[in-house]
């Protein structure tokens, strides 16, 4: 299988999301959940100032534009470029050209890998953060993200929580 890589597509602005939100429904219908990995609008937080009061807000980093991690062949080129708010892809001519390591590194994208020593349907115990002391079942692992998903119990219910690889290590 073919490297996957990080993409930049460009939409009209305001659509960033919609676009979002149809690429994933795509890949859900067409079942290219390993060829289209995943879909992202950069955020980032902002502090506002109105009528005297502070609040976070986030805006979008690049208005505009989808961030997408996917391997590229004419199938994955042809869902992205044919989604309805896409006006194609950055790079020249109809050439998409991935983004290299160091124009990944700002935007919070890790794409080292990271060798785990539990894997899905495993015991885990969270080790810090919010969650510390929480024991659970390893639901899904997300590699590009780096994280964990596990169902912890909250008010009597099943609850799924996403938690960093750091944060965790195997149940003995």
């Amino acid at each position: 299988m073919a490297e996957a890589n990080w993409y930049v597509v460009h939409t009209y602005s305001g659509y960033e999301n919609k676009v979002k939100a149809n690429i994933e429904k795509t890949i859900e219908n067409r079942h290219l959940e390993e060829e289209i990995l995943e879909v992202r609008v950069p955020l980032q937080d902002v502090v506002e100032v109105k009528n005297g009061a502070k609040k976070v807000v986030q805006k979008k980093l690049f208005p505009g534009y989808v961030l997408i991690n996917m391997v590229m062949n004419d199938d994955t080129w042809y869902v992205v470029r044919n989604t309805r708010g896409v006006t194609g892809f950055v790079g020249p001519g109809s050439k998409p050209v991935p983004l290299t390591e160091a124009e990944m590194k700002p935007l919070g994208i890790r794409t080292e890998n990271v060798s785990i020593d539990f894997a899905e349907g495993d015991m885990i115990v969270v080790v810090a953060g919010a969650w510390k002391d929480t024991v659970g079942v390893v639901q899904r692992i997300d590699y590009s993200k780096q994280t964990a998903t596990i169902n912890v119990e909250l008010f009597g219910r099943e609850t799924p929580v996403e938690i960093s690889f750091a944060e965790v290590r195997k149940s003995q």
